[in-house]
């Protein structure tokens, strides 16, 4: 949808749920094309000898104008309606909307009808191919990430070969992340864990249409085309691109030329399907002048989470949205563990859990979890009582206090805090210093770019461990000082008396 960091952005939708999982990393250029599909089925259960790929690529570099310009006109022929807005290269994002003439601020813009849609019914060049695949049940996100891979293979067969053509080449989408990279560059971030679940998941998700469908359809799905690769490329756009439309009951689509506008933290218009005017629109929450990019929001995501789906980490301080994940662990050496664990269990979580802390504070549950996990085999009573707090599946939000253990819980906090800011402080003060160890110039401005990434997103995490640093230790000072004072005045009353 948007192609950016500072310098780079790419909608709306950052999860699918595969069949099976499986551990494999790649992260090799996509630079491959093939001639449309012969739509003969087969049955056979023998798989295809792959063949050399062409080196003909798809999409385009994302800066790409040509490409771009094809695509407006692409759209028009095909029932787009006068815009406000052009495509054209831009700052924030290498391509984007700009405004055309003034646009008020509350005005309905892009109405892009659902002609020009693509969705689980949408028609397949190769019909047969998509017969199978929902002869097979295949859920939304993988089917739909097999028909962009069927579409693109289609070349000018396609109807959709001007939008494809648009598309970046290679999405900025951790899935091109090899498993080096982010092991080195997110060391220190619970994103990278994240990371490696989401590229777990789309080669599992790979794995699983290949042993049930593509090994016996050989003719329609051959190995050359549908691999892990063009599955990382097609996973790539739908995770940065696909949208959820609300008023159409939560239909997940992609929506050429509305996916070209760029992310403001600034700003809250967001997309959506409008009854009245039959296309998606958004209603702008600001005004613009001819020439400047028009925005909408992806989300009320952490920097971390656009990371992941978008490949952009937005300015330090520039995201009221960001949190970042903070581990809190039981001690395997605490009297109760073998209960506490039970009790966890019984509600949906480990003896590791994470929760989101932002500069305004933390859950209810982050600070049950605390009560739970230094409360003493007297509470065991309580014990039930904190992990259903401290799920954030649990429909309702408990407030616990308990003024004895309140001391300790914000100390295992504040600790837990400190352990995060040590492995932020130690990645950021090996950064400048790290080695890239590439020789290719363009491999070197990729690493570059990777761990500049890396050095925003682990620069605004740790900025709000620190605020949550202060705000712990003023908490414990006043809290110390209180006692303090009370134990003099419960002296100075002894000594009165006596």
């Amino acid at each position: 949808m948007a192609e950016a960091s500072r310098v780079l952005q790419t909608t709306l939708i950052p999860s699918f749920h595969p069949q099976h999982k499986s551990p494999i990393f790649q992260s090799l250029p996509l630079n491959f094309r093939r001639n449309p599909i012969q739509c003969t089925v087969s049955t056979s259960n023998s798989s295809t000898k792959a063949t050399v790929p062409r080196k003909i690529s798809w999409g385009c570099e994302s800066d790409s104008l040509e490409n771009a310009s094809a695509l407006q006109k692409w759209l028009t022929d095909s029932g787009l309606p006068p815009q406000k807005m052009a495509l054209q290269k831009v700052e924030i994002g290498e391509r984007g909307l700009v405004a055309l003439k003034n646009i008020r601020k509350g005005e309905k813009l892009l109405f892009v009808p659902p002609s020009l849609f693509i969705t689980a019914d949408s028609e397949w060049t190769c019909g047969e191919a998509g017969k199978v695949l929902k002869q097979n049940g295949v859920p939304d996100w993988p089917f739909l990430a097999t028909y962009l891979i069927s579409e693109a293979s289609s070349l000018e067969s396609s109807r959709w070969s001007n939008y494809i053509s648009a598309l970046p080449r290679q999405p900025y989408s951790l899935l091109y992340w090899t498993r080096e990279e982010l092991d080195r560059y997110l060391e220190a971030s619970q994103i990278r864990q994240r990371a490696i679940e989401r590229v777990t998941n789309v080669v599992g998700t790979y794995n699983d249409l290949r042993l049930r469908i593509f090994s016996k359809y050989p003719a329609l799905f051959p190995e050359e085309v549908f691999n892990i690769e063009t599955f990382k490329w097609s996973f790539g756009i739908l995770f940065s691109r696909l949208v959820r439309l609300p008023s159409l009951g939560g239909k997940v689509a992609l929506v050429p030329w509305a996916d070209m506008l760029n992310h403001s933290c600034e700003v809250d218009a967001f997309l959506d399907y409008d009854k009245s005017s039959q296309g998606v629109v958004f209603s702008t929450d600001g005004s613009y002048e001819p020439g400047e990019q028009v925005f909408i929001s992806y989300g009320k995501k952490s920097n971390g989470e656009l990371l992941l789906s978008y490949g952009f980490v937005p300015r330090e301080g520039t995201n009221p949205r960001d949190s970042v994940e903070l581990s809190l662990s039981i001690s395997k050496s605490d009297k109760c563990y073998k209960e506490k664990l039970e009790a966890l269990r019984k509600h949906g979580l480990s003896a590791s859990q994470c929760y989101p802390i932002q500069v305004t504070g933390w859950p209810l549950e982050l600070m049950a979890y605390a009560y739970f996990a230094v409360s003493p085999p007297s509470m065991s009573g309580q014990f039930e009582e904190m992990a259903a707090a401290a799920s954030n599946k649990s429909t309702t939000k408990k407030d616990l206090s308990y003024s004895e253990i309140e001391e300790e819980a914000l100390q295992f906090i504040l600790d837990s805090c400190e352990v995060s800011i040590s492995k932020y402080n130690k990645f950021l003060q090996a950064s400048g210093s790290m080695d890239l160890d590439v020789t290719s110039p363009k491999q070197l401005n990729r690493r570059l770019f990777l761990k500049q990434l890396a050095v925003d997103l682990s620069t605004s995490e740790r900025r709000i461990l620190f605020r949550a640093q202060y705000i712990l230790r003023r908490r414990l000072r006043d809290m110390r000082r209180g006692e303090l004072r009370a134990l003099t005045i419960f002296n100075g009353f002894r000594k009165f008396f006596k």
